[in-house]
């Protein structure tokens, strides 16, 4: 899968994603907002770094179209018609990846501001919580052992 962001003007942007599963995919305004990380970046590079597998780039890959739509549009109306008569109910597995993706993309922008001085300490949220330790060694209390390179995530429950 190859997803393109394009810069827009001020803090907007667009993505692109680019799949061998599924429809081709129609590009997407980003939610913007944030002077120099794209949000959608930030889960991109999360998901990919936590070994995330069902986040929202790994939902993609294998096929959904989650916040994108079919850039053809008959299998546009054809999606949206199966969106409203069989919704889609992710796994248990599929919502503790995505809250996990979420909630690292909270982390890692302040934790990258202040790396960069754009801010001088973390939030109350980030250092009361602390910063999860990723190793490439074992991974305790996950069912998961990590391959060379790729880091722990917790376990799924």
């Amino acid at each position: 899968m190859r997803v393109v962001f394009t810069k827009g003007p001020g803090t907007s942007y667009d993505i692109a994603v680019h799949r061998e599963t599924g429809a081709a995919l129609a590009p997407r305004n980003g939610p913007g907002g944030h002077p120099y990380l794209p949000h959608d970046l930030v889960h991109f590079l999360v998901e990919a770094e936590a070994g995330i597998e069902l986040g929202v780039y790994g939902r993609l890959a294998a096929g959904d179209n989650g916040l994108f739509w079919p850039a053809d549009p008959v299998e546009r109306a054809r999606a949206a018609r199966r969106r409203k008569s069989r919704p889609v109910k992710p796994s248990p597995r599929a919502r503790a990846d995505m809250a996990l993706s979420e909630h690292l993309a909270g982390i890692a922008v302040p934790v990258w501001e202040v790396r960069r001085g754009h801010a001088r300490r973390l939030p109350a949220y980030v250092t009361a919580g602390g910063i999860p330790r990723w190793s490439t060694g074992s991974c305790p209390g996950s069912t998961r052992t990590p391959t060379a390179g790729t880091p722990c995530r917790p376990a799924v429950r």
